[in-house]
C-alpha cells in the first residue's frame, strides 16, 4: 500500500459467512475458509475483522445474542463486507449482509474456490 493511502487510513473489511455446522469438522472448515479469505484481504492492504478468528470455538460460553450484536456492530464500523460462499445458509451472515445493504456498504461476494 502506498504511503499516501496509508495516511488516509486503511479500509476495514468484515468477513461474513457461515460458522456453525452439523459437525465439528464442518465448523472447522468454515473457520479455516474465513481465515483464508481474511488473509487474502490483509495481503491486499485492508484491515480485516474476521469473527471466525475472533471468537471461533467459543461455543457455550455465553448466549448467541451478544455474538450477533457484536458482529452487527462490526458491520456498521466496516467499509466493506465480504460475503463468503454459503452465507445464505447462515442466520448471522444473512443478517450481516442485510444490514450492510441497508447501510449502503460495499459488498463483495466471494466465489467458492475450485
Amino acid at each position: 500500500m502506498e504511503k499516501k493511502e496509508m495516511e488516509k487510513g486503511m479500509k476495514v473489511v468484515f468477513i461474513a459467512g457461515p460458522y456453525k455446522a452439523p459437525t465439528i469438522y464442518q465448523t472447522m472448515w468454515n473457520i479455516m475458509e474465513a481465515r483464508r479469505i481474511a488473509l487474502k484481504y490483509w495481503a491486499l492492504g485492508y484491515a480485516v475483522i474476521c469473527p471466525h478468528s475472533n471468537s471461533g470455538l467459543f461455543d457455550g460460553g455465553i448466549r448467541e445474542e451478544p455474538w450477533y450484536a457484536g458482529d452487527q456492530e462490526f458491520v456498521r464500523r466496516s467499509d466493506i463486507v465480504v460475503a463468503m460462499h454459503g452465507w445464505r445458509n447462515s442466520k448471522g451472515a444473512t443478517a450481516e449482509i442485510e444490514l450492510a445493504k441497508e447501510l449502503g456498504k460495499h459488498i463483495i461476494f466471494e466465489k467458492e474456490e475450485e
